[in-house]
């Protein structure tokens, strides 16, 4: 992962662990001040929070702790790899787009953020610009044309 995806998931780690967790102890302690516990729907909610964010926690000290941070600033994108930022027109319709490729947790398509392990990803890794792909999309094959590749440091 890049460390743009890191720190993200540092921050998600400290947040979960300074702040959601401490709150959802209060939650637990004055739903338990509500009385009998069997039919205590605010105590039954905070509990079953506690559990989601007791495994959230678990799953993002794991990533953490597995975590193999590359910097894509030290790499040539001469070929699409991991980090690079492709810019791709649509033959048909020529209309471009622009994706990088990052690590499976910090992926976010909306942003432009596409997983090595996407189909799209996949099909691009190696290509030089100039190349032409078919790429199969839950809409169809689409054509594309590598038009750019090169290295943007992610900023959000």
């Amino acid at each position: 992962m890049t460390e743009y995806g890191y720190n993200k998931l540092i921050n998600e780690l400290k947040n979960l662990k300074e702040v959601e967790r401490p709150n959802n102890i209060k939650e637990i302690d004055t739903a338990r001040e509500h009385g009998d516990l069997k039919e205590n729907a605010e105590y039954h909610a905070a509990r079953e929070r506690q559990l989601f964010l007791d495994a959230r926690i678990n799953e993002l000290t794991q990533l953490v702790a597995e975590a193999r941070v590359i910097d894509p600033s030290t790499i040539t994108h001469d070929k699409v790899s991991f980090g690079s930022t492709i810019t791709l027109e649509d033959l048909d319709s020529e209309e471009q787009f622009c994706y990088t490729i990052v690590g499976a947790t910090e992926s976010n398509p909306d942003k432009g953020l596409i997983s090595y392990h996407s189909p799209l990803a996949k099909q691009l890794l190696g290509k030089v610009v100039g190349d032409e792909v078919t790429i199969q999309l839950p809409k169809g094959k689409v054509d594309y044309e590598i038009l750019e590749i090169c290295y943007k440091e992610i900023q959000f």
